[in-house]
């Protein structure tokens, strides 16, 4: 679906890398350019897309299909030599690529919709203590739906993901997604900014937020003593199997309204949540609780395969 995306003879609705090229500006001196930028661009996406790591090897999948490019890129003077490659990109402005290439991608993902899982990782290898270098550390964007990383953040340490999440957020579509985002992202400006742009979250819940937290899990202890008796609690359960791996998912959903939980407002704040994990591996059996809060509806079947995501 993401090459045919690039083809000139789609519908207008299709056409989306060559129309959102429009914003990248071109870096190049325009009377020394044998090449168009958007032939340049639209060669490399293609090449990443189909495993292509260095310069040389865009180049070479670009004359391996030349032919199919023809039909949708000018290519005035055929493919671009990996030197042309290299220069363009190491001039290009890197904030006007990511807003193209974000554009793109959540137009082919059907503006996104789906579950869009907010994590963050430590890139390995990328510290370097001998020059004091700090480990690289992304915030990233995955539409479980499209199997597409969206979008990604770059910050300088795990605790930056705070002020990341929000720079992120801000650059995606998030018309009907559901946002999940682990414990560091459960904050009331990053509920307010996903809810502002017309979608919907699931938040964990962690120390960081203190008195909700312990609200939520202590609430759900005493109900889950009596059988939820009297709530119009939604449950839903999973299993799984393996060689030597069995485990049970238990997905407990109730509206915040029916509680007597005592919380400043969240922005469509709407229901919390339970799993239960409960795992046996080689015979030994653990379990697991993890707390929830969010703006879906009280359907713990949502709910689990949103988090489960």
């Amino acid at each position: 679906m993401l090459l045919r995306a690039l083809m000139k003879n789609q519908t207008d609705e299709n056409r989306t890398l060559l129309d959102h090229l429009s914003v990248i500006p071109d870096p190049r001196i325009e009377k020394k350019c044998a090449h168009k930028l958007e032939d340049i661009i639209a060669i490399t996406v293609c090449a990443v897309i189909c495993g292509a790591d260095d310069w040389n090897a865009i180049e070479s999948f670009g004359k391996a299909k030349k032919d199919w490019f023809s039909t949708f890129l000018d290519l005035p003077n055929g493919i671009p030599s990996h030197d042309t490659f290299r220069r363009l990109f190491s001039i290009m402005a890197p904030a006007a690529f990511q807003e193209f290439f974000v554009g793109w991608v959540n137009n082919v993902a059907d503006k996104v919709g789906g579950v869009v899982a907010i994590d963050g990782k430590t890139v390995r290898r990328s510290h370097d203590k001998g020059v004091g270098k700090k480990a690289i550390h992304r915030v990233s964007a995955w539409s479980s739906e499209n199997n597409l990383v969206l979008g990604q953040v770059k910050t300088d340490e795990k605790s930056n993901e705070i002020t990341a999440i929000p720079e992120l957020l801000q650059i995606l579509s998030l018309k009907s997604c559901i946002v999940t985002i682990d414990a560091m992202g459960c904050q009331k400006n990053i509920a307010k900014q996903i809810v502002d742009g017309d979608g919907d979250y699931v938040l964990a819940l962690k120390g960081n937020q203190g008195a909700l937290s312990e609200q939520v899990e202590s609430y759900f202890t005493e109900a889950n003593k009596t059988s939820f008796e009297g709530l119009n609690v939604d449950y839903y359960e999973t299993k799984e199997v393996s060689r030597n791996r069995y485990e049970i998912r238990r997905h407990w959903t109730l509206n915040i309204s029916e509680t007597r939980i005592d919380i400043e407002p969240w922005s469509k704040l709407n229901i919390i949540g339970m799993v239960e994990s409960q795992r046996t591996i080689n015979n030994q059996t653990s379990v697991e609780y993890r707390y929830y809060i969010g703006s879906i509806e009280n359907d713990a079947e949502l709910f689990g395969n949103t988090v489960r995501r």
